[in-house]
């Protein structure tokens, strides 16, 4: 064993040195200062860990909501698409229906006239559909720091030691 200096304790014997011994804290229970137990370590372990599992959650509540709201202007788009498509194709068709009808059948102007707005609320919907499509209802980041947790429980940062 080798011998290891301590300073002097005002409430105690001024010896120089002290014999090192395997305890957590080799100094007497009335000595001056902090002195941690195992009960008070778990509970800043537990402590700790609630305060991580609130944040992640807080996280993933923030995740969700952002793809939430980016979910709702995709479905608002399509049906605004959709709404837009249904009333242009009644005023716009019977006004060209009209005007085509003094040149040809009137039965082929208003197929003439439905077919153009196939394909323009076709475009509105493709469109609409891409934008759904990119849509990543996982939340990335909490799952990303989750990884990192038991990382962080040993004393690493990042994944490295």
């Amino acid at each position: 064993m080798r011998n290891v200096p301590v300073p002097p304790n005002p409430g105690g014997p001024t010896a120089g040195t002290r014999h090192a011994v395997h305890d957590a804290d080799p100094r007497p229970p009335d000595a001056p200062g902090p002195r941690e137990s195992i009960g008070d370590l778990i509970s800043d372990v537990t402590r700790d860990l609630a305060t991580l599992m609130r944040q992640e959650i807080a996280l993933t509540r923030a995740e969700l909501k952002q793809e939430a709201v980016e979910t709702g202007r995709s479905a608002a788009t399509i049906g605004g698409a959709g709404l837009a498509a249904a009333y242009t194709a009644l005023f716009l068709s019977l006004a060209l229906w009209a005007g085509l009808s003094a040149t040809m059948r009137p039965a082929w102007a208003a197929l003439a006239v439905a077919a153009v707005w196939a394909v323009i609320s076709s475009s509105l919907y493709v469109t609409g559909r891409a934008r759904s499509r990119r849509i990543d209802p996982r939340p990335t980041i909490t799952a990303e720091t989750l990884r990192q947790v038991p990382d962080a429980l040993k004393g690493h940062r990042g994944g490295t030691p």
